[in-house]
């Protein structure tokens, strides 16, 4: 066999391994994800009429994730995590963190929007005691990605890795920000981040709660 062949080979290989390693970390993340909302749920005493009245989000798409059956959105978890006054962390938690944990990007957790084109990687692990949450977020160029209110008394802090940012707070009007800059905002109102370029934007998020939650 020839070098190239042995090579080719070599990396359908390795790129096979990791969309398996992707498909398994989706399931293994939906099914948590479903077990966390049913739990928290119930804990509210929440019927899911009574959740879909308060997230915005409809009964049968939260009977849906509740058995597993479909993968939500990062605008649904949102929506979610708002309807059920709990930190987004806490509808993707599975286990308390160790004094030291490595976060291989192999095993990252990524959400992203339906069209794919707005991604959020968490640079945390999911414990129960966290009032900030660390994320790296990467939008398409020219997307455009809804936010919805976080509950209230909700900060964030962003910074530009790369390329550039048009983000609308509100009923402000909208920030340009280029890399390298930084912008702290309240997030308990709706926020627009909008990539005006051609080339992906990445970014740094800092988000800190006002209340200790679950």
């Amino acid at each position: 066999m020839r070098t190239a062949e042995r090579a080719e080979k070599s990396t359908e290989k390795i790129e096979e391994s990791e969309r398996a390693a992707a498909e398994r970390e989706a399931r293994e993340l939906k099914k948590r994800v479903g077990e966390n909302l049913a739990r928290l749920r119930r804990q509210r005493g929440l019927s899911l009429e009574k959740l879909a009245s308060l997230s915005g989000v409809s009964r049968a798409m939260l009977g849906q994730i509740e058995a597993g059956e479909s993968t939500p959105t990062i605008a649904l978890l949102w929506k979610i995590a708002r309807g059920l006054d709990v930190r987004f962390a806490d509808l993707l938690g599975d286990e308390e963190s160790a004094e030291i944990e490595i976060l291989p990007v192999s095993r990252a957790k990524i959400l992203r929007s339906a069209d794919g084109g707005f991604e959020s990687r968490a640079l945390f692990p999911f414990d129960r005691k966290r009032r900030a949450e660390f994320y790296e977020l990467r939008i398409r160029g020219g997307h455009v990605e809804h936010a919805v209110a976080h509950p209230e008394g909700t900060y964030e802090n962003l910074i530009v890795h790369s390329g550039r940012l048009r983000l609308t707070v509100g009923d402000r009007e909208p920030i340009e920000l280029r890399a390298g800059d930084a912008v702290y905002f309240r997030a308990d109102v709706p926020h627009i981040y909008e990539n005006p370029t051609s080339r992906d934007t990445i970014m740094y998020l800092v988000m800190t709660y006002a209340e200790p939650r679950l």
